[in-house]
């Protein structure tokens, strides 16, 4: 039978908002590793009062913050394509020493972006960036069922036979890759270009499917995101997204106009 119910027990609290380091970082004021920083050594108030715990829960829509006595305010949100080229990391700042796709983003006037996803060193193409973190959490959620098209070329002809082996998948790492579609796009003697259309980005989804299948990817170059298509944007180059372009991919994603 089942248990009844004790009254005297109170359900466990689940503490509202975000942590103050995070809203520091969606307010794009600096990164989450900066504001931890910054708030323990006693640089930021909330509301008028000191805090030191990072970690303390703040509603980013409702609160007051400050640094150095300076308030933050939420910077206005940026959406911006780049084409990233090859040789190029995906992080801001890279323990290494290499270029990052931050060398494309020569705009002093822009406010802390970040990037949406991201493309390996050797791959190329469509990079979103923007300060918009609840959006750019949809266009990597694979509910949002966002396609991401590809243009790859292979070391060895796209017949028939592997194309359909794409879209019927490989087991790779305990994890299932497949294409949503695998198109054959030109071919020569020895090596061809296929468009691949993902339904979800896994790590290296599209290297890793084509070496389960013996083909070896010598470019890989992003071409579009749901309905935003790379275009002529020149290689290292950035643009801002219309109104137009932001409203169809939101309307691709199911969400409303901000």
């Amino acid at each position: 039978m089942p248990r009844p119910p004790n009254p005297g027990r109170r359900p466990a609290h689940r503490p509202t908002g975000v942590s103050l380091a995070r809203a520091l970082s969606k307010l794009g004021y600096c990164s989450r590793a900066q504001a931890f920083d910054l708030v323990r050594a006693g640089r930021v108030r909330v509301n008028g009062a000191v805090r030191t715990d990072p970690e303390i829960r703040v509603q980013v829509d409702g609160d007051r913050f400050e640094v150095d006595g300076a308030l933050v305010d939420g910077a206005a949100k940026v959406y911006l394509a780049v084409n990233k080229p090859r040789g190029l990391v995906t992080t801001a700042a890279d323990e290494h020493g290499r270029e990052t796709v931050f060398a494309c983003l020569d705009d002093p006037s822009l406010p802390r972006v970040v990037p949406v996803g991201r493309l390996d060193r050797a791959s190329e193409g469509l990079l979103l960036f923007t300060n918009d973190t609840r959006w750019a959490d949809r266009i990597l959620s694979p509910a949002t069922h966002l396609p991401k098209t590809y243009h790859v070329q292979i070391d060895r002809v796209g017949d028939e036979p592997l194309l359909r082996a794409m879209v019927a998948g490989v087991q790779d790492a305990g994890e299932h890759l497949s294409a949503r579609s695998a198109t054959l796009l030109r071919a020569g003697g020895r090596n061809s270009w296929i468009e691949i259309v993902l339904g979800e980005g896994k790590n290296r989804h599209v290297r890793r499917l084509l070496t389960a299948l013996g083909a070896g990817v010598l470019r890989l170059v992003r071409v579009s995101i749901g309905p935003l298509a790379l275009g002529d944007l020149p290689k290292g180059a950035f643009r801002h997204l219309t109104t137009e372009q932001k409203a169809a991919l939101d309307d691709a994603m199911g969400m409303s106009a901000d």
